[in-house]
């Protein structure tokens, strides 16, 4: 079954030794963060961190923060509750396809075909775990009396352990929201994770990039002159999370997704003071809008990439209310350098989505996203070629699928080399490539974190052909066979090594 909350999945880690309490005080200016970045860099990524005290500028919160949750693939797969997240690559080139069951009788058909999509359509109801605790701030843009009954009052952003996680940072960050949007036209939903500074005790940066749903979804408001009702949810399942990052085709929606992951429905509740619906077992619920048109410096801040975003006006998100469970725990994390939590999230995309690529590429083998290549920036893909400037195709085809745009550079290789292995294709790169020949550039946009570019969002990339070569691709000799051992003398030679152990 599916975490009914946050606190399950933490109590799930610690009973497969994959979590660490920490009791003592630790501060969420920088001293969490270095602590967990330690963590990260471990052997397969640590182990979660439970701060059962975590201090905001010298102040007790009486909220515990959890941290690194995701950070190894043994988390990955008990956040998703699988033994391997490949369970759900078997699933999930179907659920792309089909649409939610709308009857009974359909919906046994395709639990039949193992997706159980009888899951993926949320439920609605009217109250949830997420309203335990109701805290109403500031201006309400759309007053709903009867779903304002607050038990209690005070609460505001300074009061959660949210961290400042690098020296530079213009401030302390939010990095784990799901930030819920609707579209004002035609009422599609969107969940994205858009980090947010906090600029004081009501109001927050919103980091929606301009390639991203959330800002498209704001544009449309900006167009009507509305204000964009907007909704955080902060912990709760962990699909609800993995749902948010994935890089869903346009139009499915990120909440029958989660219900895919989870093989249960959604519970789905009004928010007490904007037109919203958000899970109803999340921790917490900031409650909030954007005003078109009102801009406000944003950064810097040590991303992904490793290095500082530059300060640059963003959305400014205003608090209206903040709910929570009673017990509620306060997820976040940390990003830098390579490799971090966000690591293993990416893997598990990408292991979780091959099945996909796989539909539009049918010579594709494999394919990984490198840490060192911070996500976007470096692509390794194997591929059976069958005719001349195969690989080619392939790199053009991956540049238009969704954020796949951002690569910057991709490394084609031929089946029979082991793309999680960097030594291996970084071999292949190097013997099997003539650069001018085997190497093109392209401008496409780029991933508006990355500081490389001339200009903002605009850039080249590159993708080399590391793959053997054949007639018709400009080489005119007999390509060589790389040296392998014979599997006979490999075997002879293993039964030698084990009488001498």
């Amino acid at each position: 079954m599916a975490y009914g909350s946050f606190r399950q999945f933490v109590d799930a880690l610690e009973k497969a030794g994959e979590l660490t309490r920490v009791a003592v005080p630790v501060d969420t200016d920088l001293l969490i963060a270095e602590w967990a970045n330690r963590e990260m860099k471990s052997p397969d990524g640590g182990k979660a961190l439970l701060f059962e005290n975590p201090t905001v500028e010298g102040k007790p919160s009486q909220f515990p923060l959890a941290i690194n949750t995701m950070g190894s693939r043994r988390r990955m797969a008990l956040a998703l509750k699988v033994d391997s997240v490949e369970d759900l690559a078997q699933e999930i080139q179907l659920i792309l396809k089909a649409k939610p069951p709308t009857d009974l009788r359909e919906g046994w058909s395709l639990l039949k075909q193992g997706l159980h999509l009888l899951h993926a359509r949320p439920k609605h109801s009217k109250e949830g775990a997420c309203q335990e605790v109701v805290h109403l701030l500031g201006e309400r843009p759309t007053p709903n009396a009867e779903r304002r009954t607050p038990n209690a009052e005070g609460l505001t952003l300074s009061d959660l352990p949210i961290l400042k996680c690098w020296p530079k940072d213009g401030g302390r960050f939010i990095t784990l929201p799901n930030v819920h949007t609707r579209d004002p036209e035609t009422g599609a939903r969107n969940v994205g994770m858009y980090r947010m500074q906090i600029y004081d005790d009501l109001t927050t940066g919103m980091h929606w990039q301009v390639h991203k749903v959330g800002a498209r979804h704001g544009k449309r408001y900006y167009e009507r002159k509305e204000r964009m009702p907007v909704a955080v949810t902060l912990g709760g399942d962990p699909a609800y999370t993995f749902a948010a990052t994935a890089p869903l085709p346009d139009g499915l929606d990120e909440i029958l997704f989660a219900g895919f992951i989870r093989k249960k429905s959604v519970e789905l509740i009004p928010c007490k003071t904007i037109e919203l619906d958000v899970p109803s077992d999340v921790d917490f619920v900031l409650e909030g809008y954007v005003q078109p048109g009102e801009m406000r410096p944003e950064g810097p801040f040590g991303d992904h990439t490793g290095f500082y975003t530059a300060l640059e006006d963003y959305p400014v998100f205003h608090l209206t209310a903040i709910t929570h469970r009673r017990d509620a725990i306060y997820p976040s994390t940390i990003v830098g350098v390579p490799p971090m939590e966000d690591f293993y999230m990416g893997d598990a995309t990408v292991r979780i989505f091959l099945p996909v690529f796989k539909m539009n590429f049918p010579e594709l083998v494999d394919m990984t996203l490198p840490p060192e290549g911070v996500f976007h920036n470096l692509v390794f893909v194997s591929v059976r070629k069958q005719y001349p400037y195969q690989a080619f195709k392939v790199m053009h085809g991956l540049w238009g699928m969704g954020q796949m745009m951002f690569s910057k550079y991709i490394v084609v290789v031929d089946e029979d080399c082991d793309v999680h292995n960097t030594s291996e294709v970084l071999f292949r790169l190097c013997a099997n490539t003539d650069p001018e020949r085997d190497s093109t550039i392209i401008r496409n946009p780029s991933d508006s974190l990355d500081h490389a570019p001339t200009l903002q969002n605009i850039g080249s990339h590159m993708g080399f052909d590391a793959t053997r070569k054949l007639p018709g691709e400009n080489y005119h000799r007999n390509w060589p066979e790389l040296a392998k051992m014979t599997d006979e003398a490999q075997a002879l030679v293993d039964a030698l090594q084990k009488k001498t152990r």
